[in-house]
């Protein structure tokens, strides 16, 4: 059934220039609530570049990015993630020294309400409250993810399919409205990816969050995704449905090497 709710995320013809190279030339993309998108290409298509623009890493030098109906062009990650935008990277990006409900805790601490260092000295009421909610919401989404037995091990010490698991799991810790995972698979073994599938399809499902998902792993993408993106040299070569776009024979040619002459 095709989803007719306004897009929460809209990308609008947005270049990208790197000296004489443009890493993306003229790229619309729209996410709409509920909705898992696939994001594939080869190596050098753009696909980073693009989740860079769209979390407000890197500016473009053409087009515009709205969040919920507002230009958020201008607007930095911090103010993004602050309106409900979530994003996972390539590399690991856990506070390693912290535990993981810890990174968790630390995930929803932007939000205040606790009195700052004096109620920590003070052991104040307030914030004693307020990390009670925390704790309590970081334990939710850790069982969520399959991770409650590991809430008091130190993140650094997770191997690399557990690591990307936590990594998820605290962009979930604050419920976010737009999730961008970036090779969120990549290391875990077959019963992991499969986990993680089923957290990313009831987040969307049940919660109503918009993904969007960068993957290698074709086949991944493919069997998650509601809709399927692909770029080639910066530009969006095609879009539709996994079976539409695997049809195609432009991505065959360009991606997936599976066409006949």
């Amino acid at each position: 059934m095709t989803n007719t709710s306004a897009p929460v995320l809209r990308a609008d013809r947005v270049g990208v220039r790197f000296g004489g190279v443009r890493a993306l030339d003229g790229v619309s993309l729209s996410l709409r609530p509920g909705e898992i998108c696939g994001l594939i290409g080869p190596n050098g298509a753009g696909k980073t570049t693009l989740f860079d623009v769209l979390s407000g890493i890197r500016r473009p030098d053409e087009g515009r990015v709205h969040l919920g109906g507002s230009d958020v062009t201008r607007r930095s990650p911090v103010w993004r993630a602050r309106h409900g935008m979530r994003r996972t990277f390539q590399r690991r990006q856990l506070f390693g020294q912290l535990t993981v409900a810890d990174n968790l805790v630390v995930a929803q601490e932007w939000r205040g309400g606790g009195g700052g260092l004096p109620a920590d000295l003070l052991a104040a009421p307030t914030r004693r409250t307020y990390e009670k909610e925390r704790r309590a919401r970081a334990d939710e989404v850790l069982r969520a993810c399959g991770l409650g037995a590991f809430g008091d091990t130190y993140a650094g010490a997770l191997p690399v399919g557990l690591a990307r698991m936590a990594e998820l799991a605290r962009a979930l810790a604050d419920p976010p409205r737009v999730l961008l995972l970036d090779e969120p698979a990549s290391g875990m073994t077959a019963e992991e990816s499969g986990r993680l599938s089923a957290v990313v399809r009831r987040l969307a499902t049940q919660e109503g969050c918009a993904v969007l998902l960068v993957e290698h792993n074709v086949a991944f993408v493919m069997e998650l995704s509601t809709r399927v993106v692909v770029l080639d040299l910066g530009r969006v070569l095609a879009e539709g449905t996994a079976a539409e776009v695997h049809a195609d024979r432009r991505v065959r040619d360009a991606y997936l090497g599976t066409s006949t002459a």
